[in-house]
């Protein structure tokens, strides 16, 4: 995972079933893409679109993703959702979270057995509902999004996910960054990377469509450091980089974490001695 790699045009990728990779230098958005071409039916379930670098990379809600060229990764793959529920497809991206960090952690374990990693950052975790942090920074996001190719149902998902960059690449944004270069005290081959956790993830929605949204749950227990500790839940959220300061269009709601209930749902209390379930939405620490 930490030999040179390759020039990106030259990468050796495919989908789920050896669905096709698509490689571009530069585009704008690989989720935008993405979502076109599955509205217009030229792409089969299991594409995959990976990107070297965006020029307008979006996060939740809108948020920029900020993505300099030749050193991350951003890709979007396809997800068929035959034999799984509409109803259940949000815990795809708990899914994803989850089968990712544990690629992640090994990498991160790796380093630090070899003296190479860097002990004084923390350890990878993952917060609910489908963000990878190291301490308390983020550097993997994971956004979905529901569409029809042809009539039949899809997720589209896009991860961003900070591998070889720099602090400088990320002066702009005003706040600390962290990359998995910073974590493993090396750079990461991104292509071994990528190839390792799009057959992760393959091999992870095989089993949740067998088995449901329960394993995972366990797992995120056992690697989530938040459960206990206060928070604040960012509820009908369009905050945007502009907005996000002043929490305009937000409703927000401070207390205590509680648990993650079986259902992959947030069981949160708030301040006001209320104890809500919620499903979807932003959770700050």
């Amino acid at each position: 995972m930490f030999s040179p790699e390759a020039k990106f045009s030259e990468w050796h990728l495919a989908g789920f079933g050896d669905a096709p990779a698509f490689l571009f230098d530069s585009i704008e958005s690989t989720h935008s893409l993405m979502k076109a071409r599955a509205s217009a039916g030229e792409i089969v379930p299991g594409t995959l679109i990976v990107a070297d670098t965006q020029t307008a990379g979006r996060g939740r809600h809108e948020r920029t993703w900020a993505s300099p060229a030749g050193k991350n990764i951003y890709f979007n793959i396809l997800i068929p959702l035959d034999g799984i529920p509409l109803a259940s497809a949000p815990q795809i991206t708990q899914v994803a979270a989850i089968t990712f960090a544990e690629v992640f952690r090994d990498l991160q374990d790796g380093s630090n057995a070899q003296g190479l990693g860097n002990r004084d950052i923390g350890k990878i975790t993952v917060k609910w509902p489908n963000d990878i942090l190291c301490g308390k920074h983020k550097f993997c996001g994971i956004l979905a999004e529901l569409v029809y190719i042809k009539g039949t149902p899809a997720i589209s998902m896009g991860v961003g996910i900070n591998v070889n960059s720099d602090p400088a690449d990320y002066a702009h944004l005003g706040r600390a960054v962290t990359t998995l270069k910073d974590i493993c005290g090396r750079s990461v081959n991104r292509e071994k990377l990528l190839q390792s956790l799009v057959a992760g993830l393959e091999r992870a929605i095989g089993q949740f469509r067998a088995f449901g949204i329960s394993p995972w749950v366990a797992a995120w227990r056992k690697m989530d450091q938040f459960i206990g500790a206060r928070g604040t839940v960012i509820v009908n959220n369009r905050c945007t980089d502009q907005n996000r300061d002043s929490g305009a269009g937000a409703i927000k709601k401070t207390g205590r974490i509680i648990d993650m209930n079986d259902d992959g749902s947030l069981l949160f209390e708030c301040d006001d001695g209320t104890t809500e379930v919620v499903y979807s939405a932003d959770l700050e620490v």
